[in-house]
């Protein structure tokens, strides 16, 4: 029997098939392989890392040794070439794809690539007990089945390169061991990118050594929206690079963000040289929204740019650096001698333009350092050339933003901010202003929708969630706004089928693993129409849409 034919009409499947995200292929076979203290891994080459992570990650629930063993029942085998596939007539397992068989007395786990394995360690956590999951020794629910896996022979492949989130550390501070926790939430739904945002005009947290400021002032705020709570904190260059490297062991590619040229005022208010005012001394903003103050363009600026992205760039050795890049006033260039200067050096049009100049700029030294530019797009036409976009404010500027040449990642608020509240429930705790996204408007988010044309459609690289922190400043706060969405989107990003009675069945499973894990998400829907609307199918767009509030920044702060 294949899960991928059955399982929606099939609820008598076994729960622990309840994946998600949902695989391409599950075949049903007789049996279950129960590890016990005499189960060994035995790696191929290349495929160390993948048993290493699997021993790590099963060993403080389940006390089991899983120690390296030569002639060890459970296998990871790395075929090298984007040809390996899962067995003749099989489509190639690609980057990022693995085949998975289980017998009763044999594990196989083979991939073309290590990311691949290690997609599979993490199908392999969700076919044990839910207790497996958990930080600290636990038993399975049924002793008497022990830490088993069900027999199964599973082909799996993603649908999207990029599969990601943003978590939001400048609004409101994190420390790192909850950033790693972050990671492995991430890496068990086979999301590969965490997008780090270091900097915005409440907070910096890089820390750059030829800069120190920007972390001793730029790091700490008096308050936050007059709560009279002074709010601070900052990483140093040890933790971060600690975090890449512990996210790449799980697979995930941690990607930075550093504003420019707006949403700089806690970079301002540490150097105010660098702004279109040096005279007027700022402090770092204590509110949200679009602050006026952003970077100048004179030559000193563009040297604390390039100062800093160079230091990024020995930090997150990533082939992508995110410059932010959006929803930047002009008001400040429009009445600065230095700005004007600039446009009549450069032969722009206007003080409008230099926004594109400023970030071609940076987009040239990131170049120079083997780095590519992402950047937010509201309209899809605003960002240079060499710019891969997110687009924020509606898919349709994705497709624009496509048509005209950039790789695209689709971001649209109404269907990937986390930061609006769940439901409109009074008890629900507060979100961004203009409306609900629910799970259901998650899960209906498609990146590449079929209308698009084709040549649009290839340009995107995938998707990604958006946890903005202005009213979301604890852990336990995150991960009630994350969970249960992010599975949605991990669900879509990662599979083209489409099932909402599917995704809700192995959803409901899955919620056990999830509080294993001591996360405390929203609880499911109902599944039956009658008894909860969210289920009901809907229209394109949504029946009740978010809307965007006066200042833009409510949405993409």
């Amino acid at each position: 029997m294949t899960v991928a034919a059955a399982a929606a009409a099939d609820p008598s499947l076994p729960s622990d098939l309840a994946l998600v995200p949902r695989p391409d292929s599950v075949t049903v076979l007789p049996g279950r392989f129960t590890l016990d203290h005499r189960t060994g891994l035995r790696a191929g080459p290349g495929a160390e890392a993948a048993a290493g992570l699997l021993r790590e990650l099963l060993t403080p629930a389940t006390g089991l040794p899983l120690a390296p063993d030569p002639d060890g029942r459970i296998a990871f085998l790395l075929t090298p070439g984007d040809t390996a596939s899962a067995g003749p007539g099989e489509e190639p397992l690609g980057a990022e794809g693995y085949a998975l068989t289980v017998g009763p007395d044999s594990v196989l786990l083979r991939a073309a690539r290590p990311e691949g394995l290690l997609h599979g360690v993490q199908t392999l956590r969700q076919l044990l007990p839910p207790e497996a999951l958990a930080a600290g020794r636990a038993q399975p629910r049924t002793p008497a089945a022990g830490w088993s896996l069900p027999c199964v022979r599973i082909t799996d492949r993603p649908r999207f390169a990029w599969r990601g989130a943003l978590l939001d550390v400048a609004r409101h501070f994190q420390p790192v061991s909850y950033v790693r926790r972050f990671v492995d939430l991430l890496a068990l739904h086979k999301l590969n990118v965490l997008h780090l945002h270091l900097t915005d005009d409440q907070g910096w947290r890089m820390p750059v050594a030829a800069y120190p400021r920007l972390t001793e002032i730029g790091g700490r705020r008096a308050e936050t929206a007059g709560d009279g709570i002074p709010h601070e904190g900052a990483y140093t260059r040890a933790e971060l690079a600690g975090l890449v490297a512990y996210a790449a062991r799980r697979g995930v590619s941690v990607v930075p963000e550093i504003e420019m040229p707006g949403h700089a005022r806690a970079a301002l208010a540490a150097y105010p040289e660098l702004g279109n005012r040096p005279a007027v001394r700022l402090d770092t903003w204590t509110r949200w929204g679009v602050c006026e103050n952003v970077f100048g363009v004179h030559d000193a600026v563009l040297d604390f740019c390039r100062g800093v992205l160079d230091e990024v760039a020995d930090v997150f050795p990533g082939p992508y650096v995110h410059l932010g890049g959006d929803e930047c006033p002009r008001v400040e260039w429009e009445r600065s001698p230095a700005a004007r200067a600039r446009v009549a050096a450069e032969g722009l049009p206007g003080p409008g333009a230099l926004h594109g100049w400023f970030l071609g700029e940076a987009a040239k030294h990131l170049a120079g350092l083997g780095r590519r530019p992402l950047g937010w797009t509201g309209t899809g036409t605003e960002l240079p050339a060499p710019f891969t976009a997110l687009a924020w404010l509606d898919a349709d500027h994705g497709r624009a933003a496509a048509l005209r040449g950039h790789d695209v990642i689709m971001t649209p608020y109404r269907s990937t901010y986390l930061d609006y509240p769940q439901s409109a429930d009074p008890g629900e705790p507060r979100g961004q202003d203009g409306g609900v996204l629910d799970l259901r408007g998650v899960y209906d988010n498609d990146p590449a929708p079929a209308h698009w044309e084709p040549e649009a459609a290839r340009r995107v690289l995938g998707t990604q969630a958006q946890l903005w922190t202005e009213y979301a400043s604890t852990p336990a706060e995150l991960e009630y706004l994350a969970f249960p969405r992010l599975c949605a989107l991990a669900d879509t990003a990662w599979s083209a089928h489409r099932d909402w009675p599917d995704f809700l069945r192995r959803q409901g499973h899955h919620q056990t693993r999830l509080a294993a894990l001591g996360v405390r998400g929203r609880s499911l829907p109902s599944p039956h129409p009658e008894r909860n609307a969210a289920c009901a199918p809907r229209p394109t767009p949504p029946a009740t849409p978010l809307t965007v509030p006066p200042s833009a920044s409510a949405v993409r702060p």
